[in-house]
């Protein structure tokens, strides 16, 4: 059994969420926990009304709702009751036992699950604490429960997963085996919530590896004027085919705006998340001098995967790495100046022409998002985002920088560890008083 807890601000979009899979006929109702009467006596209006009145006890907790997700075997095929007493005992082991919740059974995926809806207000008003309830209470409750129910054991399997490299068990989206909005719905409801990205490019650069794009258009389009975003579905090109779907077709609406908000949250990313990606790096460049294609190889075994973005006309203008082991997303500039694709590049020296080869290969058939990315989108990953729209210059005194700034030469001295510079100028210092 596999377990995926998420919190959210509205119980209302949950509850309507699983309600339209009963309408549609892939899901049902059944069974609930703490509510006055059988699920099949409530209307859709009495089961919200017990959430909210219990939400209504205290107004500071605004991520109040709960949505978890318990996902089994495909061998699995368990009777309702038996569901039932799964979703009650895990309930109770993750310390919701007396909260009021609904347990709804899906049968629109290749595998048995059912979906349970809740909230983090207690009767009293307190607050639920969820710190590293996914972590703790939530991997304890599961362990058990496999036993005493004589369940599948997922550890065995998400390790199998990780050796992978595969966050999201689905894999990659393909064209015309599900439905187009289902299939990117999968991707979305996994990466938007456990991965942490700054910005557009960022999150591109992981929905990427699942053949799906978040895609705002070019500058002169009419979504890209209206503050719009569609979603594609890749082939294994990297080129977008079929219909795409606005963002504001999904039930839980991962609009542009959405997408803001959710930069500005995890902006705030720990150091020593970032310490891991960069230690990582500077790593592999100490063992020895190494090809682009090695570097990205090397990163791989440390579950970090390197995605190179370039524009139309074939500019490399960014780097971006994605920690799967984390679930963080940084720019290169993020983690410094000497992680940029640019210097990157630089670093990777000496590669001979059949090394050169083989990581254009790579590039072009893994690691490359390649869209049509804004001008405004190039300039301002370059010089930041005062210069987005040229308010202080014009384009042409912008593109003059940008092309300065490709051709400038670093020192490679700049791209020692931080860690090592100082250690030296200790020592150098140390030097001088004897």
């Amino acid at each position: 059994m596999v377990a995926i807890i998420k919190t959210g601000h509205s119980i209302h979009s949950i509850l309507n969420y699983n309600e339209n899979k009963v309408k549609q006929g892939v899901a049902e109702c059944i069974g609930e926990g703490n509510y006055p009467m059988d699920v099949d006596k409530m209307s859709d209006t009495m089961k919200l009304n017990r959430f909210l009145k219990q939400v209504a006890l205290n107004d500071n907790v605004k991520r109040n709702s709960v949505h978890i997700s318990l996902n089994f075997d495909p061998s699995e095929n368990y009777s309702k009751d038996k569901l039932m007493s799964i979703a009650n005992s895990y309930m109770e082991k993750i310390g919701f036992g007396e909260q009021p919740y609904l347990v709804y059974q899906h049968h629109d995926s290749g595998h048995p699950h059912i979906h349970i809806t809740s909230i983090k207000v207690k009767a009293d008003g307190s607050r639920i604490d969820m710190h590293n309830i996914g972590r703790n209470q939530s991997e304890t409750a599961r362990k058990e429960i496999e036993k005493s129910f004589r369940l599948v054991v997922a550890e065995g399997r998400r390790k199998d997963q990780n050796k992978e490299l595969q966050p999201i068990s689905n894999g990659k989206v393909k064209y015309g085996r599900i439905q187009s909005k289902k299939a990117i719905s999968n991707v979305l409801s996994q990466v938007l919530t456990s991965y942490r990205y700054a910005s557009l490019a960022e999150l591109n650069a992981v929905l990427k590896q699942y053949n799906v794009l978040a895609d705002r258009g070019n500058e002169n389009s009419r979504i890209f004027k209206a503050k719009g975003l569609v979603y594609r579905i890749l082939d294994d090109d990297g080129k977008s085919i079929g219909v795409p779907i606005k963002a504001s077709d999904f039930y839980y609406k991962p609009t542009l705006k959405f997408l803001e908000q959710k930069f500005t949250s995890n902006t705030a990313n720990q150091m020593s998340d970032i310490r891991r990606v960069k230690n990582a790096i500077d790593m592999a460049f100490f063992k020895s001098q190494i090809s682009l294609t090695e570097l990205v190889q090397l990163l791989q075994k440390e579950g970090i995967n390197t995605v190179f973005r370039k524009n139309a006309e074939g500019l490399l203008y960014g780097i971006t790495y994605v920690d799967h082991t984390t679930k963080c997303v940084f720019n290169g500039s993020t983690l410094g100046k000497q992680y940029s694709a640019k210097a990157i590049q630089e670093r990777c020296t000496s590669i001979n022409p059949a090394d050169q080869k083989m990581t254009n290969l790579v590039s072009e058939k893994l690691q490359v998002i390649i869209f049509e990315a804004p001008k405004s989108e190039i300039v301002a990953t370059l010089f930041g985002d005062d210069f987005r729209d040229n308010k202080y210059v014009g384009s042409s005194t912008i593109m003059g920088q940008l092309a300065e700034m490709l051709i400038q030469s670093e020192q490679t001295a700049n791209y020692l560890p931080y860690e090592l510079r100082n250690k030296k100028k200790k020592r150098k210092g140390q030097s001088n008083n004897r």
